[in-house]
């Protein structure tokens, strides 16, 4: 079912060990309105979408899905190096003494990733347009984080999924016109 080619969406670089911007990224990795979120939102609404809107939430999902594994690929670059002192210093003692420079599903603030990020009402409208909050939420993070960051490097993969947030949130407007249309036209007959 699965090809799986060894590279990145997009290539990830860190110029230096940064404890603290791999605090930041977290947020993406294991937050409210990060990747991992993200993906499990858009796979499990596409049950209770009609099927003109299932194939982008599966290649939205599955695409999120790559941008998790570019966030733990920054995190893991930027921590691979870093001394116990450097990770307590970048408030991330907490994490280091549960699992070292490892990946654990939790926001910047430590609380562990849930279910309750997600969201699927079963309305497809009202699904969608949670899905575009969230985007714009993750863009929005993108931003914060770049604006934090002085590693160039990172920056342009950082930039490169800010972007793609950009496109989601766009296709994913596209296709509640698409089911207004749809709801429209069942009114008139």
């Amino acid at each position: 079912m699965w090809i799986y080619e060894k590279k990145l969406q997009y290539p990830v670089k860190v110029s230096t060990c940064n404890p603290m911007l791999a605090k930041f990224l977290i947020e993406q990795y294991g937050g409210a309105d990060g990747e991992l979120s993200a993906a499990l939102r858009y796979l499990n609404q596409r049950y209770s979408i009609p099927d003109r809107v299932i194939g982008l939430l599966t290649d939205i999902g599955t695409e999120e899905f790559a941008h998790l594994e570019m966030i733990a690929t920054m995190i893991y670059k930027l921590t691979k190096d870093a001394t116990p002192e450097q990770m307590k210093a970048a408030g991330l003692g907490d994490h280091y003494v549960n699992h070292d420079n490892g990946l654990f599903y939790h926001n910047a603030a430590g609380a562990p990733w849930t279910a309750t990020y997600i969201q699927a009402k079963g309305d497809p409208i009202a699904d969608l347009y949670e899905d575009i909050a969230a985007e714009e939420k993750a863009r929005a993070t993108y931003q914060w984080i770049i604006n934090m960051s002085d590693d160039p490097d990172l920056n342009d993969a950082l930039r490169f999924l800010r972007e793609r947030e950009i496109v989601h949130s766009l296709r994913f407007r596209e296709a509640v016109e698409i089911l207004k249309e749809e709801k429209d036209k069942k009114r008139i007959f």
